[in-house]
């Protein structure tokens, strides 16, 4: 297989303990030798992240999981609906599949440099040997994790590619499985409870992605008879044994500015440096509807850029979030009102600041429709260019329209850790267990009254009971808490529900998607670039 990996990328990231947040720093004109330096060290570890902004807030990353999915199907532009409708064009042509794949290798490969390299590097002292390959061996899992789930089987790569490769294999999910929970197992007793700089990884990012893993691989052929015991062990210790608080108000999760805060657990991060090149952070513009043809509206920053990618489902709608009486997340979560920023006469006067499009959510009469002087636009009405838009990416502080997104993406957060340690005590028939740790998730997400008493009776109308655990109500319950956060394909895969839920809930899919589809098609270059044969995935 050529080339499977790129080498060390010359644009590096590169720390400095001054500052609270991983900075990045350029380095070229490298040898060899350097990496076997503290600086070469230190320059392969903050390398090893870049695979993170190559899956999250891109649009690769979420066109393999966000739509085509029970949540989100496709709204009206970009060039690649066929990922949501599972047509014959999502093929080992498809370019995400392709970019993905070579991303997150060249990281692989800068983890092993760290991992391979550390103990060759004279000038480097114990606790940043220790540290830093703690950092890299998480990567490392973290990549061959999403690998193995959107692809099955993959080559597993423990040590650097110092040379091209002309042939590969791929290894077993049962090794590629034991090798990412021994390097997250590792990592967790490397890694320190806290770093120094915000977007480092962490003891309890290794925990909750140990979770997340076993949870995974407990309902898949892999499955060993303590994975759901340790699904919720890792998850538990992530909950108890830190600071991490899930914040009172689910607005303020996903607030820009407010992304380090007391529920974040590990967050991708991004550079406005331009010396880094185009960055592919566009998750602000992929949900948002066409509001900037409307009467009474133009493109500006505070809406952001209407790419119209995403297109919630019905389901998603009218089913996960059909109570916003007591529940708050649907009005957080989604911006369903907009206001006049261009002032027009004409169909009638619109002043600055007036409204200009609103969804409420239910059905109003024709009539009533036509006695607003905006648009009003109810359920019935919505399409694939107009519809409530998840507002939980805005970035109202891009340098203008035409830039990327400049704030992190929250990977992990304390409110799945509390939904897989749910699902895991479920799963071995500990529902009151279960039903406390969703409760704690739905508490919080009760909408506050006027007094106490409004809003314990609030408390006590979400407040659900050991009865009430089963899957799907679990994977209703993700879907209503961590909706756009890049999970939904994956849950609906490992839990044996994507076809089920796509056929059911998604009209766009459900014609076309087939068993096949539970995995994603091996990129042709891949199989091309071997000099031996590289299988496909079945049906492809």
């Amino acid at each position: 297989m050529k080339n499977i990996f790129w080498g060390i990328a010359l644009l590096a990231l590169a720390g400095t303990g001054c500052n609270k947040m991983l900075q990045e720093n350029v380095v070229t004109n490298t040898t060899d030798d350097f990496y076997y330096t503290r600086n070469g060290f230190m320059t392969a570890v903050n390398a090893g992240y870049a695979g993170m902004r190559s899956f999250y807030s891109t649009e690769r990353g979420m066109s393999l999981t966000v739509f085509g999915t029970d949540t989100y199907s496709n709204g009206s532009d970009g060039n690649f609906k066929f990922a949501n409708q599972y047509t014959s064009q999502l093929d080992a042509r498809y370019s995400h599949v392709n970019e993905l794949w070579n991303g997150l290798y060249q990281s692989i490969n800068s983890c092993n440099v760290a991992i391979d390299r550390a103990d060759q590097v004279k000038d480097l002292d114990s606790l940043s040997q220790v540290r830093g390959i703690g950092e890299a061996l998480f990567c490392r899992a973290h990549y061959h994790f999403l690998l193995m789930q959107l692809f099955g089987n993959v080559p597993l790569r423990l040590h650097e590619n110092k040379e091209i490769l002309t042939s590969a294999t791929r290894d077993s999910v049962s090794k590629v499985y034991d090798a990412i929970i021994n390097d997250l197992l590792t990592a967790e007793q490397n890694l320190p409870a806290t770093q120094a700089e915000w977007g480092r990884a962490a003891k309890p990012a290794a925990e909750h992605l140990l979770a997340r893993v076993y949870l995974t691989r407990a309902s898949a052929p892999e499955a060993h008879t303590d994975d759901y015991m340790n699904a919720a062990k890792y998850a538990d210790m992530v909950i108890k044994n830190y600071s991490f608080k899930l914040l009172d108000d689910p607005g303020k999760i996903w607030a820009q500015g407010n992304e380090n805060n007391t529920e974040t657990i590990f967050a991708a991060q991004y550079t406005t440096d331009p010396l880094y090149g185009s960055s592919d952070n566009n998750a602000c513009r992929f949900f948002l509807m066409q509001y900037d043809v409307l009467d009474g509206m133009t493109r500006d920053l505070p809406n952001g850029t209407p790419w119209k990618r995403f297109k919630p489902t019905k389901f998603l709608l009218d089913t996960l979030y059909k109570d916003r009486v007591h529940d708050v997340r649907y009005e957080k979560f989604f911006t369903t009102l907009w206001f006049v920023n261009k002032p027009t006469a004409t169909p009638w006067l619109m002043n600055m600041g007036d409204t200009a499009v609103y969804m409420p959510g239910v059905d109003v009469s024709n009539d009533v429709i036509k006695s607003k002087k905006y648009l009003l636009v109810p359920p019935r009405n919505y399409t694939e260019r107009l519809y409530p838009s998840l507002n939980k990416f805005a970035d109202a502080l891009r340098p203008d329209n035409q830039a990327s997104g400049v704030r992190p993406f929250i990977a992990f957060r304390l409110a799945e850790t509390y939904l897989i340690a749910a699902e895991a005590q479920m799963r071995m028939g500990n529902t009151q267990a279960a039903a406390d740790l969703v409760n704690a998730v739905r508490m919080r997400a009760a909408r506050q009254g006027s007094t106490p008493a409004e809003t314990q009776q609030n408390q006590l109308l979400m407040k659900i009971t050991p009865a009430d655990m089963n899957i799907d109500f679990l994977l209703d319950e993700r879907g209503r808490e961590l909706i756009g956060e890049q999970l939904a394909w994956f849950d609906l895969k490992r839990t044996g529900k994507l076809l089920e839920r796509v056929k059911k809930h998604n009209p766009e899919a459900a014609a076309n998607i087939l068993p096949i589809h539970v995995l994603r098609p091996i990129p042709q270059d891949q199989i091309d670039r071997s000099s031996t044969p590289f299988p496909q995935n079945k049906g492809y």
